[in-house]
This record gives structure tokens, C-alpha cells and sequence, in this order.
């Protein structure tokens, strides 16, 4: 459908999310534990207006200020792959006396994410290719990203471990999303600029009668877009990074970078497309009742690669080489893209504060 652009006051933008959640549950950004999650938002009041994020290399912190800004933070501990890919999710259960299997169930209401980052969308369309578009589709992830309804945010500022715009992931939303969101702020002036890109979006909002943005609203919206990505402190190029890493076994970095690196996994759990995962068979005392589940893994811990006999990757240097080489290469041969949206999350929340973009570097030009 054609292009169409609103303008939103915060008394509009009310409205706008209880028409979402007459239709979805609704899921966004809020502040718990000192950190922006995704949770359940019913109103305004639960975003995280004023809270901006300073991050760097195994740093996160988060600072109130006045800005009236509903995003001015950029991406925390979570991604989005929490809903559509749980940590922990029941596949089936049965019961010796009937030996019947009951799946798990669909969920009652379709979902509805609000605040989804350039990065995040680009990340939900590689796990798309991993779930749904194989020869085995996922059924527990198709059925929750069947009819997700999404309002994304593009990003008018970034933190110092942000590198979208290397991997052509933003800071501007493109793909497949419902609206997109861009605040202006012009002096006490706030307002948001609403594009709307699918059918059912403007079906949706059109009973509110939103107005349409003044020339100098748009303007101010793309600019702030515009000089984000300008200004975005880290870069990486990835021009022959994949031949570089699988050509890369036995580089000296693995066994440097193994110095520093703890086998936490944190890397791989607040990646928004890690996907690895085992399956574990429960039974309760009585031997009457049997569930499946399954649950978030990760390459780092050792027993993720054991086969009878005993574990192919047994140091951490092969660990991370598994990783890194995975993440920003192999992905290519096995989906047709490169497993990084540049959210810089794994820089953030890595203990020691180890920089994917930083070790990949040095890898494909030949440092020690």
C-alpha cells in the first residue's frame, strides 16, 4: 500500500495504544531491575519516558532525565525473540492412563510488540528464515509470529556499542512492520511522526482521525534519523569477513580471546537470533505424568556439543571460534545472511567486555 504519515500529540498516541490492545496483547519497552525489558504495557505511564542508556564494552546504565522522549534509550538485556522463541516452552505432556499427548496450547490473543528497533526487525526477519522458512517449519514459533502485529521505532539516537548501519540493519526501519514510529522534539514541542506500511494498520487507526504531519515535521523526523546514522560511534566492515573467519581455524586471536572470555553464555542469551536450544523429558514421582520442553541453549556450554563419546568443542577457544565463525559466516551458506544485526547487545552485557566487531577485525586483518 501507499506510503501514509500522521502526527501524534501524547493524547493521540494514548489513544493509538488502546486501539492496539482492543485487538492484541501488547508488549513494549519498560523499566525493572535497573534495565529496559519487554513486558506487558497497558498506558503511556509504562514506557520508559526520560530514561536514556549509557552503554560501552560490559557496561549498561541506566539515567532518569527530563526529556519527555518515550524512546530515547536504545536496546537492553532483552530482544523480542523472548515471545516469539521462549526460553522455556512445554512442546507436549501426557498421562500414563490415558496415553494421550496434549500440545501445547495457542495462545489466546495475537501479540502486538511496541518499540521494535530497526536491528530488532531486522534480527525477527533472520529467525523467520531459520523457523518457518526451512524445510521442518517451526509450528510453536509460526503460530506466535502469525498475525504479530508490530509498531517499530526508528532510532534517533544510538549508544557507543551500536553498529546497525554496518550491517545494513538501520537505524531506519525497513522490512515488514504495521507502523513506525519517530518522535520530534522541537524545543517543549513533542510529537510523534506515524508511518503507516500495512492495510491492517490503517485499518486499525483509522477511526481516530490522526492528522497529517506538517512539511517541517517530516523533515525534522528524517533528519534526526538521518544524522543518528551519521553519527553512530562504531563501525565494522564485513567485505570479506566471511571467507577471512572460515579460512580462520587455527588463528592465534581464538587462544587470546579464550584469556579473557568466561564461558558465561551471556553473548548468546541476549542475542535476538542465537537460536540453539535442547529438548529435556521430565517425569513427576509417580511415573503417571510425562512432559516435554524445551529450552534456550548455547555453543558456549560444553556439553551443547557432546556426542557419545564426549564433547567436540572441549576449550573455550573453540567455543568462541564456534560462535564468531557461526554468527558472522557460516549463516550465509546456511540462510543467506549474516546471523549480526549490529545491536551490540553481546559488547554490553559480555562480563569482561569483549567486542565481537573488535576480534573479528583482527581476525581478518591478521592481528595477534
Amino acid at each position: 500500500m501507499k506510503e501514509t504519515l500522521y502526527s501524534l500529540d501524547i493524547g493521540d498516541f494514548e489513544r493509538l495504544l488502546t486501539v492496539i490492545q482492543s485487538h492484541f496483547e501488547l508488549y513494549g519497552p519498560t523499566v525493572r531491575d535497573s534495565a529496559v525489558v519487554y513486558e506487558k504495557v497497558e498506558t503511556t505511564r509504562d514506557l520508559p519516558q526520560g530514561w536514556v542508556d549509557d552503554q560501552a564494552p560490559g557496561r549498561y546504565r541506566l539515567e532518569k532525565t527530563d526529556s519527555p522522549l518515550f524512546f530515547g534509550h536504545v536496546v537492553g538485556p532483552q530482544s523480542w525473540k523472548k515471545y516469539l522463541f521462549p526460553a522455556r516452552e512445554q512442546l507436549w505432556s501426557v498421562k500414563k492412563e490415558s496415553a494421550q499427548v496434549k500440545r501445547s496450547a495457542n495462545p489466546q490473543k495475537p501479540m502486538a510488540f511496541l518499540g521494535v528497533r530497526s536491528c530488532e526487525l531486522a534480527a525477527i526477519e533472520v529467525q523467520d528464515k531459520v523457523f518457518s522458512h526451512g524445510t521442518q517449519p517451526d509450528a510453536f514459533y509460526h503460530r506466535r509470529r502469525n498475525d504479530l502485529f508490530i509498531v517499530a521505532v526508528n532510532c534517533t539516537t544510538s549508544s557507543r556499542n551500536c553498529f546497525c548501519t554496518s550491517m545494513n540493519s538501520g537505524p531506519k526501519c525497513n522490512g515488514n512492520f504495521d507502523l513506525a514510529l519517530t518522535e520530534v522534539l522541537d524545543g517543549a514541542i513533542h510529537r510523534i511522526v506515524v508511518e503507516v506500511k500495512s492495510k491492517r494498520a490503517q485499518d486499525l487507526i483509522a477511526p481516530l482521525h490522526l492528522k497529517t504531519p506538517s512539511p517541517a515535521e517530516i523533515a525534522a523526523a528524517q533528519h534526526a534519523v538521518e544524522e543518528n546514522a551519521k553519527t553512530m560511534a562504531r563501525s565494522f566492515s564485513t567485505e570479506g569477513l566471511k571467507e577471512s573467519l572460515q579460512n580462520s581455524p587455527d588463528h592465534p586471536r581464538w587462544n587470546k580471546i579464550a584469556e579473557r572470555c568466561l564461558d558465561c553464555a551471556n553473548c548468546t542469551m541476549v542475542c535476538p537470533t542465537c537460536f540453539c536450544s535442547s529438548t529435556v523429558d521430565t517425569t513427576d514421582l509417580t511415573g503417571d505424568n510425562a512432559e516435554r520442553w524445551r529450552q534456550w541453549d548455547s555453543c558456549f556450554n560444553l556439553e551443547f556439543s557432546y556426542i557419545h563419546g564426549g564433547e567436540i568443542r572441549k576449550s573455550t577457544a573453540s567455543r568462541y571460534r564456534q560462535w564468531l565463525t557461526h554468527k558472522l559466516a557460516n549463516w550465509w551458506d546456511q540462510f543467506g545472511t549474516s546471523g549480526c544485526v549490529g545491536c551490540g547487545r553481546c559488547i554490553s552485557w559480555c562480563p569482561v567486555g569483549i567486542d565481537l566487531t573488535e576480534e573479528a577485525t583482527a581476525i581478518q586483518e591478521g592481528q595477534e
